[in-house]
C-alpha cells in the first residue's frame, strides 16, 4: 500500500483494546480505538478508515447490529472478534456481512496477518489484472465492473457487495463450470487454508446466492455438488 492503513478497533475491553492498538502501531499500522458503536460512528464521520476490527459483544448496540448497519451503506472491510466457543456467533457475523472473524483469545500477530490479508483482497491488484482492471465480466443477468467493483443487474441497478462477497464471486468467475471444494474456495477467496470444522464458506455462499439468484432456495448460478463443494454454472464472458 502507498500509505499505512488506518484501522479502527472497536473493543470495550480496555486490556484487549490497548494491546491491539499498541501492537498495530509497533508494526507500522495506524490504529484508532473506539469503545462502542457511538464512538465508532463519530470516528467514521471524521476519519478515513480502511478496515474495522469489531468486537461481537459491546455495550449498548452489539457488534452484529453494528456490522449490519455498516453494510447498509458501506463496503468497508470488517473483521469480527467473537467468543472462543461461539461458532454460531462466527456464522452470524458472516451473515451480517463481516469479511473475516477471529476467536478470543487470539494472537495479535494473527490478527495483523488477517488485517493485511483482508486489505490485500479488498484492493485486488493481482486479481483485477487477471481479467484486466477495466474489464466488465458478464454472467447470467449480471455484470461485474472491475474498475468500480460494482455488480449490476440487467435493469442497471447496483447490488452492493461486501469485500468478502466480492472475493468469493471473483473466485467463482475465475473457475466457471468447475467444482470447487470448500477448502479451495477458502484459499481462493481469503488467501488462507481452512480451519477445523470451518464452514464459513457455506455462509458466504448463502449470502451471495441471496443477491444473485432468482430463487436462492433453488440456485441455478451457484450449484451445490454434494460431497464435492460448489459449481458456478453460467457461462462467463469478459468485455
Amino acid at each position: 500500500m502507498a500509505q499505512e492503513p488506518h484501522i479502527l478497533v472497536v473493543e470495550d475491553n480496555r486490556n484487549i483494546r490497548e494491546l491491539v492498538i499498541r501492537f498495530l502501531l509497533e508494526h507500522g499500522v495506524r490504529a484508532t480505538p473506539a469503545v462502542d458503536g457511538r464512538e465508532m460512528r463519530a470516528l467514521l464521520e471524521r476519519e478515513s478508515i480502511d478496515l474495522i476490527v469489531l468486537d461481537r459483544m459491546l455495550p449498548g448496540v452489539d457488534g452484529l447490529t453494528l456490522c449490519r448497519e455498516l453494510r447498509r451503506h458501506s463496503n468497508i472491510p470488517i473483521i469480527m472478534l467473537t467468543a472462543m466457543a461461539a461458532h454460531t456467533d462466527r456464522v452470524t457475523g458472516l451473515e451480517m456481512g463481516a469479511d473475516d472473524y477471529l476467536t478470543k483469545p487470539f494472537d495479535p500477530g494473527e490478527l495483523l496477518a488477517r488485517i493485511r490479508a483482508v486489505l490485500r483482497r479488498s484492493q485486488h491488484p493481482e486479481r483485477s489484472e487477471r481479467f484486466g482492471h477495466e474489464a466488465v465480466i458478464h454472467f447470467a443477468d449480471w455484470s461485474l465492473h472491475m474498475a468500480r467493483r460494482e455488480l449490476i443487474d440487467r435493469q442497471g441497478m447496483i447490488e452492493p457487495l461486501s469485500s468478502g462477497e466480492f472475493d468469493l464471486l471473483l473466485a467463482f468467475l475465475h473457475h466457471p463450470r468447475k467444482v470447487l471444494s470448500r477448502d479451495q474456495l477458502l484459499e481462493l477467496a481469503r488467501g488462507r487454508t481452512t480451519e477445523n470444522y470451518d464452514r464459513s464458506i457455506d455462509t458466504q455462499v448463502m449470502r451471495l446466492r441471496r443477491k444473485i439468484e432468482v430463487d436462492s432456495k433453488d440456485p441455478q448460478i451457484i450449484k451445490t455438488v454434494w460431497g464435492g463443494g460448489y459449481l458456478f454454472a453460467p457461462e462467463v464472458r469478459v468485455t
